[in-house]
């Protein structure tokens, strides 16, 4: 039995919204031969360029073995390169090659196609509101889990 009154808790539509997008973002990732999941792994070392293996898993939520598995299928296939990390010879920092950065522009386009799908019929004003709102909510968990590692509990970010 559906229970609608959960449709319009914060939880379950967080969710329900990112499950959407990352499945809309799937289909359209096709075309570029690429999987939700190693997409992330190239926007994410766009992000940081030369990230070591450890610290790109725990970005990603995902245990190391699973971003080995997929680093070398993106290397496979030449979409990033691995160096020794100069300090820890058990380390490996990852790289985009010169074939990723051609295709970033087309990369980025497809994920601002979802996002235009998204928020249709947003004003551009209504647009910047729901960036900055959910820019707030991310810094009060990030605020509250900082609180609790220090045992102090949960509190809210003050408005702007």
């Amino acid at each position: 039995m559906e229970r609608p009154e959960l449709n319009r808790r914060f939880g379950f539509l967080l969710h329900d919204v990112s499950r959407l997008l990352r499945k809309r973002f799937d289909r359209r990732a096709e075309e570029m031969g690429l999987t939700r999941a190693q997409w992330s792994v190239i926007a994410h070392l766009y992000r940081q360029e030369g990230v070591n293996q450890a610290t790109l898993a725990d970005r990603l939520d995902i245990k190391q073995i699973t971003l080995a598995r997929l680093a070398d299928r993106l290397e496979a296939a030449g979409w990033l390169r691995r160096h020794p990390h100069p300090e820890d010879r058990r380390a490996k920092c990852l790289f985009l090659t010169p074939k990723t950065h051609s295709k970033l522009g087309r990369m980025r386009a497809l994920a601002d196609e979802v996002q235009a799908e998204a928020l249709r019929g947003f004003s551009p004003s209504q647009h910047e509101d729901v960036i900055e709102l959910l820019l707030r909510v991310k810094g009060n968990l990030i605020a509250a889990a900082g609180e609790e590692q220090a045992g102090a509990g949960t509190a809210a970010l003050p408005l702007k």
